[in-house]
């Protein structure tokens, strides 16, 4: 075993040397890793100083760990250029050659690229974070306890992974260093938004979501090195010099892969549809699955917070939300909204209720998409238990509701 691990550390070795020779890629990282928290320091002392005019102790003592999170961010996107051009790079200046004819495996090269494009963002995140916690230290800051330092370190390693392993497999598909660049946007953006609801999770203090949120990164990094593997080829990276949009191959694919040769209509749901769907059925199984799990933890947390909210609640305020709620069970008169219920009108919205998830899910790994489906699927979960707390059976008017969805 220790034999097939053995070339990545050569290569990784080659990579790490070739980095520190080139004071380029040194000088940024070295500057912002040690100039960073000193910014960080200062405005962390000018908003404490701000808050403390309002006594907003809450937002002061949630102040560490959300710049301990942006602190240990900026370092990994610096040291994402590396990542990017760990194969291109070497591909344009004319040594990837030697690499590539070595007696090694597919799978030792990408992980010793992998090694040294996590290890030195790491290397400067975890010195910013720590060179920041001295800092804070002489604020009299609250300093977070050690189970929450770990989450943070965890969460910036999984950030490293997610984004490192992403800028290898776009090196990989790219074909020159400008490309690949550009591409890299694809990779910032989605980790900057997931960014925005992990600091919602630090400023509520729910440390048990974050330990969920740390999970699903690292599968994601998981699934994304599982990708870049199954696609590196060697061939593909010497032969291919650029890469050109060929409309009519793509038409021609895209008419030969929907009709797949059937002669009829009747041949094309016997064999081409059914096809499909049975490629498209753990699909269909797994969004089911994420559904009966929204809907039954929404149902749960309305059963497990709203309960105590409604036991309080007065009994005009009791009143005043059934009355909003109680035309849930009548349906509406479709001859009012018949002019606005139009094929066309049903058509564009679905249209574009598909778009916006479809386009979500292409800048995140798929995982806002997945997220605005469990948003809305939640609702039903919600309105169950909301409906059950105030007194009324939610199942006659699930039941009514979807006879008249079916036309019964």
């Amino acid at each position: 075993m220790f034999n097939k691990l053995k070339p990545i550390w050569l290569v990784a070795k080659r990579e790490l040397k070739d980095q520190l020779r080139d004071w380029r890629v040194l000088m940024p990282m070295i500057i912002l890793t040690l100039c960073f928290p000193y910014l960080m320091n200062v405005f962390a002392s000018e908003f404490v100083d701000f808050l403390n005019q309002f006594d907003a102790n809450l937002l002061r003592d949630r102040l560490v760990p959300f710049s301990i999170l942006i602190i240990g961010f900026f370092p990994i996107t610096v040291s994402l250029v590396v990542a990017l051009e760990a194969f291109v790079g070497e591909k344009e200046r004319g040594t990837i050659e030697p690499l590539l004819s070595a007696p090694l495996d597919d799978w030792q090269l990408y992980f010793g690229k992998l090694l040294v494009g996590v290890i030195t963002p790491l290397i400067a995140s975890y010195t910013s974070i720590i060179l920041y916690l001295l800092l804070a230290s002489r604020l009299n800051l609250t300093i977070p306890p050690a189970s929450e330092l770990l989450q943070l370190f965890l969460l910036t390693t999984a950030h490293a992974v997610l984004m490192v392993s992403a800028a290898i497999v776009i090196s990989v598909q790219s074909t020159s260093v400008k490309a690949a660049n550009l591409l890299a946007s694809f990779i910032v953006i989605p980790v900057a938004i997931l960014m925005q609801g992990e600091a919602v999770m630090l400023f509520w203090g729910n440390d048990q979501v974050l330990w969920y949120g740390i999970a699903g990164v690292l599968l994601i990094s998981l699934l994304l090195i599982r990708v870049g593997i199954s696609h590196f080829q060697r061939e593909y990276l010497l032969g291919r010099e650029i890469d050109s949009i060929n409309l009519k191959w793509i038409v021609k694919t895209f008419i030969s892969n929907f009709t797949g040769e059937a002669k009829t209509l009747k041949d094309w749901y016997q064999h081409v549809l059914g096809a499909a769907l049975q490629r498209v059925l753990p699909a269909l199984f797994f969004v089911t699955l994420i559904a009966g799990v929204c809907i039954w933890a929404s149902y749960a947390w309305i059963k497990n917070n709203v309960a105590d909210m409604v036991a309080t609640a007065t009994p005009e305020e009791i009143t005043d939300l059934k009355e909003s709620i109680s035309g849930i069970g009548e349906l509406p008169d479709l001859s009012e909204i018949q002019d606005h219920l139009s094929a066309s009108f049903l058509f564009l919205n679905n249209t574009r209720a598909v778009a916006v998830i479809f386009l979500a899910g292409m800048v995140s790994f798929s995982v806002l998409g997945i997220m605005l489906y469990m948003l809305n699927i939640s609702l039903i979960g919600g309105l169950f238990a909301l409906l059950e707390l105030l007194g009324t059976n939610p199942l006659p008017i699930f039941f009514s509701r979807c006879c008249s969805a079916w036309g019964f």
